[in-house]
């Protein structure tokens, strides 16, 4: 699976588990709604470190918190698809 796609499907995962829609952890995390929804929807294919640690601010994780799921350790990562 593709980077981005990892990216995209742990901001859902987290929207999710903390009762967020896109727009209202937009809201929570400072970023326009566009810029959350480009990455869920794939049209950003490479999200900003800083955009990630806002959403994670947000949500109120760390940076390793979001990326500590066995998609992101797997070796098998794909740059782009």
């Amino acid at each position: 699976m593709s980077t981005w796609k990892l990216v995209s499907l742990r901001v859902q995962q987290l929207c999710a588990a903390h009762g967020y829609n896109i727009n209202s952890l937009a809201r929570k995390c400072g970023i326009p709604p566009t810029t959350l929804k480009n990455i869920v929807y794939g049209n950003s294919h490479n999200p900003g470190v800083v955009t990630i640690k806002l959403v994670c601010d947000g949500l109120g994780i760390s940076l390793y918190d979001f990326f500590d799921t066995e998609g992101f350790k797997s070796t098998e990562l794909e740059d782009m698809d």
